[in-house]
């Protein structure tokens, strides 16, 4: 079906002739007369088919004839100036680019459309709200937030559309997309649209009232049928160089190249920039500025770009120029690889994704064959297709190995294996130790160091004796009875703070008895019974732990004496 026999507003069908569209897509045909009579919608279709415009047409179409002709039958009902339609995503580049779309698709109609996400100031987003706004599209994070300074108002809200709504599940939003639902008004349109649904979605939206007329393009096949994928069998050692065989063999002009962690992006970029492949980053990590910056630059006619991503650009971004995706490793969910090799192929072209598996991946691999009932075909490189001479992927970080042992505690003390990661005191950072006088001196080996403050230590051979009282031996027998008065005992201390250590002569035996009562004052904190009894009969008085101490010391002396 041709989009001039859709009987659009005119203003609109000059819009999507501008944008080249001629042709609906099956996901278009089968969404535009449910939702331009006002019904709920599930749809599920393969990527690249054009969801994006399958919801957002119709919708457009509604609220031009309710301004123009409420009396029409495509016209939302009771619609006002301040009403609102609400578009929830996962991701800020999402919400993007469906405001680009809204934007293009609304141009000379008076429509207006604005994004709201974290990652940006509140002023701007406040402002656009205090005006009349027919399209929000945002994250639900940043939504409840406005909402709860009581500068978004659910009750204006006429329709709701919940774009990769599978996607926000996974990522924890399914409580606040509950809190929003609860607060719109159950006469309000509700549209869902994936690539990939749950049952857990639909069941939510059973939840809140809604029975959508359920539209499944994908013909039980998930993954897009112009889209050619191939896994090579690899070792985890060899995915550079693989990787760098494939951009050698293929030669793309557009690529996204999809890794499990944010900690890898940076490294497989700098790996291919310094091999001479030009590779930009974006991930989590990124402020939304920057991340918006490489989106751009990804977007721009070059002759050869290369975007390496988490899957925070798997979803919903619409570049169609990508002629190949690599996937460094699988990813753990099924959907996800079908989300993935969904970014090339779109509009009708032909694309590529390449997946490079390691021992590490195959049980991934085992999964998204039975989710895309589709064995995928296994490639192959002959040896003279490899590439050899390149420059070696930097080393993963490198953690304490208490951070690799889950619930292990921390490996504390001095003591330190050659596993533990902790560097040696010659590769601490300058400053670790001090000066004499308390300023902070580089580490690392003497000789780097310069003079010490007070002069050089002297050999133990030239130091000299401790005192001048000769050896032992001739020095006489040592008077047992005569005290030590040069060395305390390491028990004196705690002897005579003990609250029932008793008097003591110069030997340190304690007294039998108080001799003078007068000058006794009991402590006010007494050791308990339990500690100080001993074990064979409570009948027993309670023995001061001080005579205790000296009573054992006594025994061994006479014992070995």
């Amino acid at each position: 079906m041709k989009y001039v026999d859709l009987n659009l507003d005119s203003r609109l069908q000059t819009n999507i002739t501008n944008l080249g569209y001629v042709d609906a897509t099956p996901i278009q045909v089968q969404a535009f007369e449910p939702i331009i009579s006002g019904k709920d919608v599930a749809g599920l279709a393969q990527t690249g088919t054009g969801k994006t415009a399958a919801f957002l047409i119709p919708l457009i179409e509604r609220i031009l004839k309710a301004e123009t002709n409420p009396e029409s039958e495509r016209a939302f009902v009771d619609w006002k100036a301040f009403n609102q339609v609400l578009i929830l995503v996962p991701t800020r580049e999402l919400a993007d680019q469906i405001h680009e779309n809204i934007l293009k698709l609304t141009a000379g109609t008076g429509l207006k459309s604005a994004t709201f996400y974290g990652g940006t100031g509140y002023d701007k987003q406040k402002e656009a709200l205090s005006g009349n706004l027919q399209f929000m599209v945002s994250t639900p994070g940043r939504l409840i937030d406005l909402y709860k300074e009581h500068h978004v108002d659910f009750k204006k809200v006429k329709a709701i559309i919940f774009d990769e709504a599978d996607r926000m599940f996974d990522m924890g939003f399914k409580d606040d997309m509950k809190y929003i639902l609860s607060r719109i008004e159950r006469t309000r349109q509700f549209l869902v649209f994936s690539a990939t649904l749950n049952f857990d979605v639909l069941n939510t939206a059973y939840q809140f009232g809604s029975e959508p007329f359920e539209i499944n393009i994908s013909k039980d096949v998930a993954k897009a049928e112009n889209v050619k994928d191939m896994i090579y069998h690899v070792g985890n050692h060899e995915k550079p160089q693989f990787l760098l065989s494939i951009f050698k063999k293929q030669n793309p002009t557009q690529t996204i190249i999809f890794t499990n962690f944010k900690n890898n992006v940076d490294r497989v970029a700098h790996f291919l920039t310094d091999n001479g492949i030009p590779a930009m980053g974006i991930s989590s990590l990124m402020s939304q500025a920057q991340r918006t910056q490489v989106i751009s630059r990804f977007k721009e006619s070059n002759n050869q770009n290369v975007l390496v991503a988490t899957d925070v650009a798997a979803r919903g971004l619409d570049i169609s120029d990508v002629d190949l995706v690599v996937n460094y490793e699988l990813p753990q969910d099924c959907e996800s690889y079908v989300h993935r090799i969904g970014r090339t192929g779109r509009a009708g072209k032909e694309g590529k994704a390449f997946s490079l598996v390691s021992d590490r991946d195959v049980e991934s691999l085992y999964r998204i064959e039975e989710f895309t009932k589709k064995k995928i075909e296994t490639g192959f490189m002959e040896d003279t297709e490899l590439v050899k001479d390149f420059k070696a992927l930097a080393e993963e970080p490198k953690f304490r190995k208490s951070f690799d042992r889950p619930g292990g505690k921390p490996q504390g003390g001095r003591g330190r294996s050659a596993e533990s990661g902790r560097p040696e005191r010659s590769d601490r950072k300058p400053g670790f130790n001090r000066d004499h006088d308390g300023k902070p001196h580089a580490a690392g080996p003497r000789e780097d160091r310069g003079p010490r403050p007070h002069g050089d230590r002297k050999p133990h051979q030239d130091r000299g004796p401790r005192d001048d009282r000769g050896p032992r031996e001739d020095r006489g027998p040592r008077d047992e009875q005569r005290p030590r008065h040069d060395k305390k005992p390491m028990h004196a201390k705690h002897d005579s703070a003990h609250p029932n250590a008793g008097p003591k002569h110069s030997h340190g035996k304690p007294h039998a008895k108080h001799d003078n009562k007068r000058d006794h004052k009991p402590h006010s904190k007494v050791t308990p019974a339990h500690l100080t009894q001993k074990r064979t009969g409570s009948h027993r008085k309670p023995v001061p732990q001080a005579g205790l101490v000296n009573s054992v010391k006594s025994f061994f002396k006479k014992l070995f004496t």
